[in-house]
């Protein structure tokens, strides 16, 4: 089984962002996905920044994947998404049909989540256009993959999104922006100020989503770190943990251990809690509310 590191869903200074990927670099990751995923307006990296990135991160002996922006608005995104899928070096991670239809009967492609891929029938079809990896929805349960996974097309890998604030939903609107009565067009680059994003709280100061710009997040963190084995017993093939301001090497350091045997999954999950920025849920991958914190011991 592999891990992942997804795409930085966050929008972080143009120093940090390089000296991250120098530290992903010495880490046991196998597959880096890297680009702008969540809004045009982050310019802090170009794609030639991203490009240069890959490069080095290839020459780390990584596997490198370029993910395209989900929700595509203007001319200028569309342009920008065709340069992705036309990058000719690098494998790319599709996140909106536009990119897929890029894409189909010219290069393989890694179906993203955002595809919303669910059933057998949408499986097939997106092998057919030429995907060697697809990405399985979020709010998917257990189960639901397990019986996907027995009729899954031959050559193609399943990835599942393993650890991280989840995506839940993509706007045109820019809440961040909102937040301080700014328009989106005049954001004044907000969301630099949010490392993992800006908390959400109800009237009781209870934590409840994460906004992100024009993506709105979970509160709590995924963390699947203890079904790791579970997972290898169904067939997936790739588990994707999900870039976070702090203690990043730490985490992929567990996943690691958890994934070769040296941590438990009781030890892992007690390594991980001091490492996330908030508590821990996987309520989707048992079939319950996603927010909820579960064991298999306690799932009827």
């Amino acid at each position: 089984m592999k891990i992942s590191l997804g795409p930085l869903l966050y929008y972080w200074r143009r120093d940090a962002i390089f000296s991250f990927y120098d530290d992903v670099a010495a880490t046991p990751v196998d597959v880096v996905y890297l680009g702008e995923t969540v809004c045009s307006r982050r310019r802090e990296i170009r794609l030639s920044d991203w490009l240069d990135i890959a490069k080095n991160l290839r020459a780390a002996g990584k596997e490198v994947v370029l993910s395209s922006q989900v929700l595509l608005e203007s001319g200028s995104d569309v342009s920008a998404m065709q340069k992705i899928t036309a990058n000719g070096d690098f494998l790319v991670e599709a996140n909106d049909m536009g990119a897929v239809r890029g894409l189909a009967g010219t290069l393989p492609f890694v179906a993203g989540p955002h595809l919303n891929i669910y059933n057998l029938g949408s499986l097939q079809w997106m092998a057919s256009l030429g995907a060697s990896r697809w990405v399985m929805p979020l709010e998917m349960k257990r189960d639901d993959l397990s019986l996907l996974q027995q009729g899954r097309p031959a050559g193609l890998a399943t990835e599942v999104f393993a650890y991280g604030r989840m995506p839940l939903a993509f706007s045109a609107r820019c809440f961040t922006a909102r937040q301080r009565n700014l328009p989106k067009d005049d954001c004044r680059f907000s969301c630099l100020d949010h490392l993992d994003g800006l908390m959400l709280r109800t009237r009781e100061r209870e934590e409840f989503l994460v906004l992100n710009g024009t993506q709105t997040q979970s509160a709590r963190v995924y963390n699947l770190v203890d079904v790791l084995d579970d997972m290898r017993d169904i067939g997936v093939d790739v588990v994707r943990l999900s870039p976070q301001a702090g203690h990043m090497k730490e985490v992929i350091a567990v996943f690691d251990a958890a994934r070769h045997g040296r941590l438990t999954p009781q030890e892992a999950l007690a390594r991980m809690q001091p490492l996330m920025p908030e508590q821990g849920c996987n309520g989707y991958w048992y079939g319950r509310p996603g927010m909820e914190q579960l064991t298999p011991a306690v799932v009827v």
